[in-house]
């Protein structure tokens, strides 16, 4: 593989890992928006060649078992998507919002998923979904 071929385009067009999209090629719209080494990264503006030897996870890669992620099936049940253009940069950028402990309200959900555009104007639906998920974890 070429030293410039972005992370998005291994996955894409390589691997056949289809989920993360290319939505803007340029960092704005988070439509491709994965994990290496369990840190969200934009697979467009990431080149392959940084990743080598690191753990990559993408949409594909969330599920368990046949089961769908938490938030996976908490955007089904709150209709958090429309055309899903954006949704696997959503939900990849969700699970960390959570996990890095920026979910606590609202305004501070927004705020850490401002990098993840929904050109739907899905965003109540999303922030209801992200919701869901967090109020389980902590009723764990």
């Amino acid at each position: 593989m070429e030293p410039r071929v972005s992370l998005l385009d291994a996955l894409r067009e390589h691997l056949w890992l289809t989920g993360s999209k290319k939505g803007c090629d340029q960092g704005t719209c988070g439509a491709c928006t994965v994990w290496v080494d369990g840190r969200r990264v934009l697979g467009c503006l990431t080149l392959a060649v940084t990743c080598e030897g690191r753990e990559i996870t993408t949409i594909e890669g969330i599920a368990r078992d046949g089961e769908l992620h938490p938030m996976q099936q908490a955007f089904i049940d709150r209709d958090a998507f429309q055309c899903g253009y954006c949704t696997a940069g959503q939900i990849m950028s969700a699970i960390k919002l959570i996990e890095e402990g920026n979910a606590e309200d609202d305004e501070s959900m927004a705020e850490h998923m401002s990098g993840n555009i929904c050109r739907c104007a899905a965003y109540p639906n999303i922030r209801a979904a992200i919701r869901d998920v967090r109020d389980r974890r902590q009723e764990a």
